[in-house]
């Protein structure tokens, strides 16, 4: 048995939404069959919680940066610097990073901003190709995973940053209104336009779409920010740990955070992820550390294309193949703290993020939160549920600080 207190934190990107027609006026969440989660509701402490604040866009940016205990008012400046860390990309005082999509955009409609889940290797030769042909003094390009990849303007000469709009925001919609906008919006809109013509005229692209699944068309520039400055988790509360994600976004927050990223062999961010290399990295996490932040994707992507049936499966998943060997692992440990959350809505209704209220419950050995779990329990996890509780966290970046001081706020 291991006496050092250990804490979790399961995240189902985009679980939470809004009341279904179709499944009797009940959510994703609370017509899902989640025996796991459930458990862990009927154990536990539940209550509902702002992950993103009032006037702050609902990114998975913002709303991470909080449940890893970091106030977005004060720590949050851009998604992409973010994933800049995690890609070991060293950004100066001056340099501002972008989020750069893979998308498909033709007809001049947002048609899909995943370019069909496009696969790693093949986003790799489209960027490569890009930064061959785009000679630009001062930009940069990055390949990541699958459709998420970076652009660095290096000395950026603006003091403020240009306005841009998140693909996944405009999900058949035309893309000429939601164009950049403001400083360095020229620029933007350059890469872009020429992207597309790239991308169409490369052999080496058109070739290699045979071989690997994407679709790509253009790329789409959004979330730009300079680099990030916040003290560790070790510094805030002693922590050490590790994330455990498909996605460069919470890698990025945890390494700023000063946590490790667990790298798993074919976790996608997709309903394809491998569940059990996720599982089998929290073992490994636990074994190593204090801390580990475990990112499921599959929710919010399901939310995104307004795929009922897709959702359902990814928290059917989630909870069967993650929150349900998380809890026969952390038997072994006599003490330790489970946070168990989604970050945002992603409602199937509207096919992006809101800055709704979710759910969250915390899961614990014996001996923590013993009377509040009497008081906040809830018979499942849902947010009717966790609602009805009456248990209310204006921010969520005090979660964090719920879990490592064992007690909620007075």
């Amino acid at each position: 048995m291991e006496n050092r207190k250990k804490y979790v934190i399961l995240l189902g990107d985009g679980m939470a939404d809004l009341p279904i027609d179709e499944l009797g006026g009940k959510t994703v969440l609370e017509y899902a069959e989640t025996p796991n989660m459930d458990f862990m509701a009927s154990n536990g402490v539940c209550g509902m919680t702002r992950t993103v604040p009032e006037g702050m866009s609902p990114g998975s940016d913002t709303a991470n940066l909080a449940i890893f205990g970091y106030d977005p008012e004060k720590y949050y400046t851009g998604r992409a610097p973010l994933e800049a860390v995690n890609m070991d990309i060293q950004l100066g005082e001056r340099d501002v990073a972008f989020r750069c999509n893979i998308v498909n955009a033709a007809g001049g409609v947002m048609n899909d901003f995943t370019s069909d889940h496009i696969d790693s290797r093949l986003t790799e030769i489209v960027i490569n190709e890009l930064a061959d042909k785009i000679r630009i003094p001062g930009i940069e390009f990055y390949p990541g995973v699958s459709y998420r990849n970076i652009v660095v303007w290096r000395d950026y000469p603006y003091s403020g940053i240009t306005d841009t709009t998140p693909p996944h925001d405009i999900q058949t919609l035309k893309v000429e209104p939601h164009l950049p906008s403001g400083d360095g919006a020229d620029l933007l809109k350059k890469i872009m336009s020429e992207s597309s013509g790239i991308i169409s005229s490369s052999e080496k692209i058109q070739r290699s779409k045979s071989e690997f699944k994407g679709n790509p068309e253009s790329v789409w520039l959004w979330g730009g920010g300079r680099r990030p400055a916040m003290e560790t988790l070790s510094d805030k509360f002693g922590l050490s740990g590790y994330t455990i994600s498909a996605v460069d976004l919470i890698h990025g927050i945890g390494k700023a955070a000063g946590l490790k990223p667990l790298h798993v062999k074919g976790a996608t961010g997709y309903l394809d992820t491998n569940y059990e290399g996720k599982a089998a990295a929290l073992i490994e996490g636990l074994k190593k550390s204090d801390l580990v932040f475990l990112h499921v994707e599959a929710p919010d992507e399901s939310g995104h294309e307004g795929d009922l049936e897709h959702k359902l499966r990814a928290i059917r998943d989630f909870d069967s193949k993650i929150v349900g060997p998380a809890l026969s692992i952390i038997r072994d440990y006599s003490n330790f703290v489970i946070l168990l959350m989604p970050d945002h809505p992603t409602p199937i209704k509207i096919r992006t993020h809101t800055p709704d209220p979710v759910p969250f419950c915390i899961y614990s050995g014996s001996g923590f939160f013993a009377e509040e779990k009497k008081k906040y329990k809830a018979p499942g996890f849902n947010e009717k549920d966790a609602d009805a509780t009456g248990l209310f966290i204006e921010k969520a970046s005090g979660l964090m600080e719920i879990m490592v001081r064992g007690k909620l706020p007075s």
